[in-house]
């Protein structure tokens, strides 16, 4: 073997062992379960790039799956926390569902959903998955506003870490507010809610007590469901990254 050929071993000696050691320098490890179609790619897509930079300028990984096919507990080990970026809670592998509820049962890591993980139903021939309605407090999907509203939300729990720095009351525009056949509050811990009398434009489409974001604390992971998450212009609005932001290192346990 020549000096060459040595030199050039060296070198990938050294940089494989320098990968390694930024890899395993990251803070936490991240997979995010996007929607790749539909009218919501506009918000998936802007969500890719605000979570790649915070991650580079907060030093965690993160990777990104658009389907279940790959979940299962070996994936799911590599990763201290699972964000459901609009994704719903249906048509995954009977795999990826075993595994992903062992995950949250037994605290392997994190969770942060968004949108569309509370469409709770029967939906594209797909029965609801129980056990994620339950998770998400009981509900099952009834109703929404396809020609959005602006509305705002009210933080009820401002001692809970993913409400840190947050105004008492912030407005969320264009948003498709949903509707579901009870409120979860009964269930769950609400750290936010809606106040219905200030959409607009108006409509008749209304619950009454309309939590948006919440957290099941009978679950040893750490969770906490975003309803807000349909227009790319959300990562506009500093009230709505800096919720974000919060949940992503309270849900890795930073």
């Amino acid at each position: 073997m020549n000096k060459t050929c040595i030199l050039l071993i060296l070198i990938l000696i050294a940089f494989g062992k320098l990968h390694a050691q930024n890899v395993s320098s990251k803070r936490f490890h991240a997979i995010v379960l996007y929607e790749n179609k539909g009218h919501h790619v506009a918000f998936s897509n802007a969500a890719r790039l605000w979570l790649d930079k915070l991650a580079a300028d907060s030093n965690f990984a993160i990777d990104y799956i658009n389907k279940t096919d790959s979940i299962d507990d070996n994936f799911l080990s590599h990763y201290q926390l699972f964000i459901q970026l609009d994704y719903p809670p249906y048509a995954w592998t009977k795999t990826a569902e075993q595994a992903f509820i062992k995950y949250i049962e037994l605290g392997k890591g994190g969770w942060i959903g968004f949108h569309h993980a509370t469409l709770l139903g029967e939906f594209d021939g797909y029965p609801m998955w129980q056990w994620f309605s339950d998770f998400m407090g009981g509900i099952k999907f009834k109703n929404y506003i396809p020609d959005f509203a602006d509305g705002k939300v009210i933080v009820e729990d401002v001692k809970h870490p993913c409400m840190k720095a947050l105004p008492k009351e912030f407005v969320i525009n264009k948003e498709e507010w949903y509707t579901y056949d009870k409120s979860p509050r009964s269930s769950v811990r609400v750290l936010a809610s809606v106040d219905e009398s200030t959409y607009t434009p108006s409509t008749d489409k209304k619950m009454g007590d309309h939590p948006v974001v919440w957290t099941n604390p009978k679950f040893a992971a750490r969770n906490i469901y975003i309803f807000m998450g349909h227009a790319p212009e959300l990562f506009d609005n500093t009230a709505y990254t800096t919720l974000f932001r919060n949940a992503i290192f309270w849900a890795a346990g930073w």
